[in-house]
């Protein structure tokens, strides 16, 4: 019907508006192309980031000239840790490997040789956020090499209603400002990219939105059929929408 459409583009556009500011502009796309693909499939699976010190870790630090040092600490919640001889240390947010080589610098100046190796003895939870279209909303626990498409089939998997090719990875970045990402995890589905291609990290979160026919059929509810209510009787308003063969559904 004629007169159906123009209700319906006329409905949708404030929602086409929402979903853009929400998903659009700020948004960085991660692309995988033909030529990534094939680089993809011959290099192999990318390795894991390299492990982040995180507060509540707990750090054997040895000195193998001078083992009178050695010492078991945990990370504190400030993401420091307490040693003899050179106090505080910011430990969080360094790769082992790299907090040996600044403890090093600093017991250069108090040891004559100092060799020192940071082993991180137990880890704190490492966890991501899955929420929006998943069958169950959660903290899920984050293991080596997980991806997006894990974490989203630990939360339950997908709703009918999301849109698996537009999910958001809210990462954080510098001076923990959010890092948006967003990824397509239909192609990841339909084994058109390998899923680990992109991997997770602690803390991230992963939002899988509504799908444009869901939140057309949000709005016609939430404002048309509760807002035109007129005493008790109730005002139907449909729409239709194109699908991919040409039919129209009602």
């Amino acid at each position: 019907m004629k007169s159906g459409k123009k209700i319906y583009n006329f409905l949708l556009t404030p929602a086409v508006m929402v979903t853009a500011l929400l998903m659009g502009c700020s948004a960085q796309q991660v692309v995988v192309n033909k030529e990534a693909q094939a680089g993809s499939a011959s290099a192999g699976v990318q390795a894991p980031p390299a492990y982040s010190i995180q507060p509540g870790d707990q750090l054997d630090i040895k000195f193998f000239f001078n083992p009178e040092l050695n010492e078991t600490v945990f990370v504190r919640p400030d993401g420091k840790i307490s040693l003899q001889l050179v106090d505080d240390v910011q430990a969080a947010g360094m790769a082992p490997l790299q907090l040996d080589e600044v403890l090093t610098r600093m017991y250069i100046k108090e040891l004559k040789k100092p060799v020192i190796t940071v082993i991180v003895k137990s880890f704190t939870g490492q966890r991501v956020y899955v929420g929006g279209e998943v069958e169950n909303q959660r903290l899920v626990n984050l293991t080596a090499g997980m991806t997006p498409l894990q974490a989203v089939i630990d939360a339950g998997g997908f709703k009918e209603t999301a849109k698996p090719e537009a999910v958001i990875v809210i990462r954080k970045g510098p001076e923990d400002k959010p890092i948006p990402l967003r990824v397509d995890l239909k192609q990841a589905v339909d084994g058109e990219i390998p899923a680990g291609d992109f991997q997770l990290q602690p803390y991230d979160i992963v939002y899988v939105p509504k799908s444009w026919i869901a939140e057309a059929n949000k709005f016609v509810n939430q404002y048309i059929e509760r807002l035109l209510l007129f005493k008790g009787a109730s005002l139907g308003f449909g729409f239709s929408y194109q699908l991919k063969d040409g039919t129209n559904n009602q």
